[in-house]
């Protein structure tokens, strides 16, 4: 029984790789699309998965999609549609299947290869936000405007001024 329960930790394990690597999943923790608990509900997931694998038989990866899918859905607010879900899908039948061979050199291997990619994934973050006098001189370029009228240069408008919410407002001089 001992041997039982360390090859499922390892197969639990594995699920914990290929989800935790898994760029949609990421992106959803790391932007808190799933709250404050995104990283909790994304370990809670790989539970529920991992489970659910040795709770049916025969899963077809059809399947295993519209659940994780649904997972993602509730949990993340997320509708999976880059296409990557029957690869993550199709990643976790072999590692099951690999399980129940009694394959647990190869999974151990393929867990391996799995977390060296999340140890070199790039972090995704936001630009920092420019500051005035760099909008002022960079977005010159596709704001101007030609006309026949009177000129007024740039230095007689008031300089911009930024809301509470983010967004810059530019006012005409009185």
């Amino acid at each position: 029984m001992a041997a039982s329960t360390a090859s499922r930790e390892l197969f639990s394990e594995g699920v914990r790789a290929v989800l935790h690597s898994w760029p949609v999943l990421q992106i959803a923790v790391d932007n808190g699309f799933g709250g404050v608990y995104g990283q909790q509900k994304a370990d809670w997931m790989v539970d529920v998965v991992q489970q659910y694998f040795h709770d049916n038989a025969d899963l077809q990866q059809s399947e295993v999609e519209d659940f994780i899918a649904q997972l993602m859905d509730q949990e993340f607010d997320t509708v999976v549609d880059d296409g990557s879900l029957p690869e993550v899908t199709l990643s976790l039948q072999q590692m099951f299947s690999q399980w129940q061979q009694g394959a647990l050199q190869q999974l151990q291997h393929t867990i391996n290869t799995l977390t060296q990619k999340k140890i070199q994934r790039a972090k995704v973050t936001a630009p920092p936000p420019q500051s005035d006098e760099d909008s002022d001189e960079d977005d010159t370029g596709g704001m101007e405007c030609e006309s026949s009228g009177p000129s007024v240069s740039r230095t007689e408008a008031p300089p911009p001024h930024e809301e509470d919410d983010g967004w810059t407002v530019v006012r005409k001089k009185k």
